[in-house]
């Protein structure tokens, strides 16, 4: 049985995901928008940060986002800011499809990684992910217009969010010319915890 088509995203209040340039990745505000994943235990041993790091609740949904997922689907322009700034052992640990027009081998990283380059659509990329997935879901990881294009096409079962306390003013808009005619959410979960609040909503037909 094919799994969940879902995405996962950390989001300012004023609904931004990312800064506007990818240099800016790692800056003050993007550091500030991750802040509720930075210190669990979790995150330190996906990057083999060493011991230590924090339980609870955030580091559940962390863990469990990561465990749940048995592909991931990005974007090029994700890919290449990632290329760029993801340790050897890129923390992805399956098979991750990348939506470009460029012609490339398939990318093996340590770990268990590897990129595989998709030049044929969003719809195909899809249809790897899943096969690849099996019966695990299919993470469409970012960025903020790849995963608009599948919101827009109809092909996402569920939303994930991780409401940070930041405001960005400006940057990438994770709605920004969402068809909203054809997208209706029920809420699955609304959890607040001391760095996030943590939202999940199921796409259903309208």
């Amino acid at each position: 049985m094919a799994g969940t088509v879902f995405f996962s995203v950390s989001m300012s209040l004023d609904g931004f995901i990312a800064p506007e340039s990818p240099e800016e990745l790692m800056g003050q505000q993007w550091m500030e928008l991750q802040r509720w994943i930075f210190p669990t235990r979790f995150l330190r041993q996906s990057l083999k940060l060493g011991a230590g790091g924090e339980e609870g609740r955030d580091d559940d949904i962390a863990r469990a986002t990561f465990e749940r997922t048995g592909a991931s689907v990005m974007g090029k322009r994700m890919f290449d800011a990632g290329e760029r700034a993801w340790p050897e052992e890129a923390p992805f640990r399956t098979a991750v499809f990348v939506v470009t027009h460029e012609q490339r081998d398939p990318w093996e990283r340590p770990g268990g990684t590897t990129f595989h380059f998709v030049n044929d659509g969003i719809g195909a990329a899809l249809e790897r992910a899943r096969e690849a997935a099996g019966d695990r879901d299919v993470r469409i990881a970012g960025g903020g217009e790849t995963i608009l294009e599948y919101v827009n096409a109809g092909l996402i079962d569920e939303f994930s969010i991780a409401l940070s306390p930041v405001l960005f003013g400006s940057g990438i808009r994770l709605f920004e010319g969402v068809d909203a005619g054809r997208v209706a959410l029920e809420q699955l979960r609304s959890e607040p915890t001391r760095r996030a609040t943590h939202l999940s909503y199921a796409v259903r037909e309208r």
